[in-house]
């Protein structure tokens, strides 16, 4: 049961970092004075919410995804969508990294006293929202994934 309660944690905040990069997003197509603190809270609140779910998600992968011949890995592999584990978490596992120092540039890009009225250093900083809202829904999909190759593993047993 306890392990039920540390996954969800890692899907609702890598959902609010997701919320706040869109927010972040919204905020910089028409960045101004009147909105930049804004931008800089969501843009910080971003990066630290995908931090907390990695740190989260790491830690239950650390102690229950592989566990010898109870795990969820284990489980998955043995039932009838192994690719859950051999496609999806594996590529899950590489590509978070590109999303964790995307929510790391935001905020800096946010913090930099020339984004107002530097049309380059605005569209950085789009480019970088989009990219970490693309793979933060991208991480949600593939952990969708996973989660039904246990469902399948489970079903089989």
């Amino acid at each position: 049961m306890f392990k039920v309660f540390t996954t969800m944690p890692h899907v609702m905040f890598g959902v609010w970092g997701i919320i706040m990069a869109v927010w972040a997003l919204v905020e910089l197509l028409n960045v101004n004075e009147k909105n930049i603190k804004r931008l800089r809270i969501v843009s910080v609140l971003s990066s630290v919410f995908i931090w907390i779910s990695y740190i989260v998600g790491g830690w239950w992968y650390w102690v229950y995804y592989g566990a010898q011949d109870v795990g969820d890995k284990f489980i998955i592999k043995a039932g009838s969508f192994p690719a859950a584990h051999a496609f999806f978490m594996e590529a899950k596992e590489h590509i978070f990294f590109i999303l964790l120092l995307a929510s790391m540039v935001l905020p800096i890009i946010a913090y930099n006293d020339k984004l107002i009225g530097n049309k380059h250093i605005q569209k950085l900083a789009i480019s970088v929202a989009i990219i970490s809202i693309v793979l933060g829904f991208g991480m949600e999909g593939m952990g969708s994934m996973i989660t039904k190759g246990v469902k399948l593993g489970l079903l089989g047993q």
